[in-house]
């Protein structure tokens, strides 16, 4: 969903080469597990020299994690090792998305990237050993973004869920005491970008604008898709209860990344028409 994206907006007069786990039929990106020291050495060795890396490839999912902790760890913790070894020989920085899920959700204010962390799930661990990986590795290079309630043209994720649920159901419900920010690919790729190319060592924010919740992201996806058949019922997190824990609370203060660029991510509910009008003309 993200990596795809990352690769459609490439700064001009940049080269790139994508990755996958497994190399696909007739797309030219080789198949590389980055979490083998020996595959990521020999990527670098056949496809480099690189300036710089945008490691968007993680395991996300976040109720599977907890019971499959170990390899989320090894994809999510143990590539980000990897990589910033790799990246700290080369001399190049490195850009790491992670998550909101690094912190317990217990704030009532926008979490700063200096915040104290604290995980309440195995996909958040995961997600915070690579941080720690990262930085520690590649202290000069590394670069954590954490972003948060992700969706896009591609891939699966919650604002595509209820529109295909809203072609079969009549009613759905959605939790309505979880508070993050909806966030589009659309927004955050170039963000990466300018991370890469212009950021310093250290750890960014980087969401659209303004706070939500689930129940109000998905009364606004059917609103803006033209769905009005269909009716949102609030609920609790109590009623809906999952595997894993999720933050109550994780708005993200996105200053430091504003400051960079000279301007925010887009407000979420004009980043998400922005992406519906996109699903509508294909």
């Amino acid at each position: 969903m993200l990596g795809s994206q990352v690769l459609l907006c490439v700064p001009d007069g940049t080269l790139v080469c994508g990755t996958d786990l497994k190399e696909a039929p007739g797309v030219d990106a080789p198949g590389v597990d980055l979490a083998d020291d020996d595959q990521v050495a020999r990527l670098f060795e056949e496809h480099g020299p690189f300036s710089g890396v945008i490691h968007t490839a993680a395991y996300t999912a976040v109720d599977k994690a907890e019971t499959e902790e170990a390899l989320a760890t090894r994809v999510n913790g143990e590539a980000c090792a990897v990589l910033a070894r790799a990246c700290a020989k080369a001399q190049i920085p490195l850009v790491l998305v992670s998550t909101d899920f690094v912190f317990d959700g217990t704030q009532t204010r926008p979490y700063e990237p200096e915040d104290p962390v604290g995980p309440v799930s195995a996909y958040g661990r995961s997600k915070l050993a690579g941080e720690r990986a990262a930085l520690e590795l590649h202290p000069a290079g590394a670069r954590v973004v954490r972003t948060q309630w992700l969706y896009g043209p591609r891939g699966k994720h919650f604002a595509g869920t209820m529109l295909a649920l809203a072609r079969e159901r009549d009613e759905l419900r959605v939790v309505a005491d979880q508070k993050g920010t909806p966030t589009s690919t659309l927004e955050l790729a170039p963000a990466l970008w300018a991370v890469l190319q212009d950021g310093e060592a250290g750890i960014y924010h980087a969401a659209c604008e303004g706070e939500a919740t689930w129940y109000e992201f998905a009364v606004a996806t059917l609103e803006l898709a033209g769905v009005e058949d269909v009716t949102v019922h609030p609920c609790t997190t109590a009623e809906y209860p999952t595997p894993a824990r999720r933050p109550a609370y994780s708005v993200l203060d996105c200053s430091r990344l504003t400051e960079l660029r000279g301007k925010s991510l887009a407000p979420w509910r004009e980043a998400l028409s922005t992406y519906l009008g996109t699903t509508t003309d294909q």
